[in-house]
């Protein structure tokens, strides 16, 4: 089924954060272009930072991330056949993002985390 892409960024004060968070948001693509960050990864290398990503769900995912021109892929000519993924210019721009997501996700959901361990603890 294909994603609803936005024409019209301006509709409302938060539409170009919805037009953003449609664009990099859902499971994968986060994570996608937070490993990204790291450097150019081959296929395999992305499926294995995403353990229970599936074939298809990755290659969709990476697919979009190319139309939408945040990442590049380059196909080498050689058996077996290598494929490379990084970043564009347009994809780096996300990484202060992409890195306060992480800085947040580090303070905060390891505190609810502590949270919901002590409720546990408390309820038995």
């Amino acid at each position: 089924m294909p994603r609803i892409r936005h024409t019209n960024f301006d509709c409302a004060p938060g539409c170009p954060v919805e037009g953003t968070l449609n664009l990099i948001g859902g499971k994968w693509k986060g994570m996608i272009l937070f490993h990204l960050m790291s450097g150019t990864l081959r296929f395999n290398e992305i499926r294995r930072h995403l353990n229970s990503v599936t074939q298809r769900m990755l290659t969709n995912q990476l697919r979009e991330l190319e139309a939408d021109g945040f990442i590049t892929r380059k196909v080498y000519a050689q058996v077996p056949p290598k494929v490379e993924y990084s970043l564009t210019e347009h994809g780096r721009s996300l990484e202060p993002i992409i890195s306060a997501l992480k800085v947040w996700g580090d303070t905060h959901l390891r505190s609810e985390a502590a949270k919901v361990a002590t409720v546990r603890s408390q309820a038995a």
